[in-house]
């Protein structure tokens, strides 16, 4: 099977030395990673953590409603299964994928015996766990205080920086899922940016025509973020520096 993705796409694995990533790579198995696909349920034994390469994955909860929302973003940056090693083998979200793609698998005794050498891996664990941290702060923060334009501007810039492409396949039902908002206040806020020329959208597709148009929109959760993310793991090549223009105003 041929292979076009390597290990080193991730950022976390591509911050080893040399001679942990071949020690790591040698257990990694390459898995793809399409859109929808659940890599955890609530309360169901962890089997493997994930290295996104080209994938995004939305960790959420879901409430007994069956209304949910999403707690954070896992792309290129970093793993998919913090708990594996901070001690739990479970956890109370979910994790579908949101952006499809590739990615890598590592079985959970493999990540622990890894964690547990002490060694670079370990450290940057930790780091991307503090990370990971700091976003779901964030998100709790934005989705309460900014509106659904700013919110959107910030789900489109953190997903064009882990895919790399103008053009993102996402349904406006599927944002809203993402934010946990009504889907017409997405379509409401969409079409503004549409009208402005900053987006185009059709049939499951966005095209961000203007990406300064975002940032200009976005409210400082992004930058927040994205600092954090370079501060901590300003050793993984995902994550340059950006100054964002953002606008002060709240919901």
């Amino acid at each position: 099977m041929s292979q076009p993705y390597h290990p080193a796409q991730n950022g976390l694995l591509a911050a080893l030395p040399a001679a942990d990533l071949a020690r790591v790579s040698s257990s990694l198995i390459p898995v793809p990673l399409p859109l929808g696909a659940m890599l955890y349920e609530p309360d169901a034994p962890l089997q493997a953590a994930y290295f996104p390469t080209t994938a995004v994955i939305s960790l959420h909860y879901v409430l007994e409603s069956g209304a949910s929302a999403e707690t954070a973003a896992v792309g290129n940056e970093g793993i998919v299964g913090v708990s594996l090693f901070m001690g739990g083998h479970t956890t109370s979200s979910s994790a579908a994928v949101q952006i499809a793609g590739h990615g890598y698998s590592l079985e959970a005794p493999l990540l622990r015996q890894e964690f547990e050498r002490a060694g670079a891996m370990h450290q940057l664990l930790l780091q991307y766990t503090q990370a990971l941290m700091v976003q779901t702060t964030q998100t709790a923060v934005c989705n309460r205080h900014h509106s659904v334009e700013q919110q959107i501007c910030r789900w489109l810039l953190s997903t064009l920086d882990r895919v790399h492409s103008r053009e993102i396949v996402v349904t406006q039902e599927m944002i809203a899922g993402a934010l946990g908002v009504r889907r017409e206040s997405v379509t409401e806020a969409a079409a503004a940016l549409q009208r402005a020329g900053v987006i185009r959208y059709r049939r499951g597709h966005i095209s961000v025509l203007e990406r300064s148009g975002l940032e200009n929109g976005v409210c400082e959760c992004y930058a927040v973020v994205r600092h954090e993310m370079r501060r901590l793991l300003d050793s993984t090549p995902h994550w340059p520096a950006l100054q964002v223009r953002h606008s002060p105003s709240v919901a």
